[in-house]
């Protein structure tokens, strides 16, 4: 493959610890494969990622989005990442506000200060939507915890417990994570209500394992706790990296939090000829 041979420049940005490679394929930019992409993710022999954001051209919006997790396998959204594009792309472009093209269709992000905001869409909460192996309600899964389904552009099943902290994610992500209800696995989360309106949660990503902080998941838990009569619809969540204020309006999740653009670099002809 030609691709092999070529150099790839990228951009390392995180959103509270949730890390991401960034590469712009606009114009004759390169093309990315699941093979590169879980290249790119391995910590050791990479550059490590908890997911690879790819940005194109896009008739409907200011720029298009497709996402990869670390192990090759392809993500319907990615909050936190979007979010890192949005401020990459406005700061370029001197703008205050940006829609991305994603699976979730078009989205709008804004900044104001150093925080950016971008509007996730409206959740999924039917079970098709999320989607669910079989037809049932989405607030109680038939599942040890009764946790809550929620449909963010990926799957969400929510538990809320006692004590986040105290929960094994290592152990107990995997299991739920390709439990059979779930077609195409889930994400995990594990929250606990620490305030009026302000939520303690870690996650487990699908096909990344433990992160510090998650934008879809987020989203989702929120989604969740309002849902259940935990909280409004309002909520700041503390993760493993950090704060994230979730809003659930009626035009949609709005997700907003700092981003950080870490370095640029260039991926060599060798490395991506180590990949075939």
């Amino acid at each position: 493959m030609a691709i092999m041979t070529q150099q790839i420049s990228f951009m390392k940005m995180h959103g509270l610890g949730n890390d991401f490679v960034i590469v712009d394929s606009r114009g004759h930019g390169p093309v990315i494969s699941a093979e590169i992409a879980r290249g790119l993710g391995n910590r050791h022999l990479g550059v490590g990622f908890d997911q690879l954001a790819v940005i194109s051209d896009s008739p409907q919006a200011d720029v298009a989005l497709t996402f990869f997790n670390a192990d090759g396998s392809t993500a319907g959204a990615c909050g936190n990442a979007t979010r890192c594009v949005a401020q990459y792309e406005m700061q370029r472009l001197g703008r205050k506000t940006l829609s991305l093209i994603t699976e979730r269709g078009v989205l709008q992000a804004c900044q104001e200060g150093a925080l950016v905001s971008v509007n996730m869409g409206h959740p999924m909460l039917m079970w098709d939507e999320v989607p669910l192996a079989r037809e049932m309600e989405t607030l109680h899964l038939p599942l040890e915890g009764r946790p809550t389904a929620t449909g963010m552009g990926n799957p969400h099943c929510t538990f809320f417990v006692e004590d986040a902290e105290a929960v094994d994610l290592a152990q107990l992500g995997p299991r739920f994570e390709h439990d059979p209800l779930f077609p195409e696995r889930t994400n995990v989360q594990f929250a606990h209500v620490m305030a009026q309106n302000r939520l303690r949660m870690r996650v487990w990503e699908r096909g990344v394992g433990v992160t510090l902080a998650s934008g879809s998941s987020s989203c989702a838990t929120a989604v969740a706790a309002a849902r259940l009569g935990l909280t409004g619809r309002r909520v700041e969540i503390q993760l493993d990296g950090g704060l994230i204020d979730i809003d659930w309006r009626e035009d949609g999740v709005w997700m907003t939090g700092a981003t950080m653009h870490v370095f640029d670099g260039v991926l060599t002809a060798q490395f991506l000829e180590s990949l075939q």
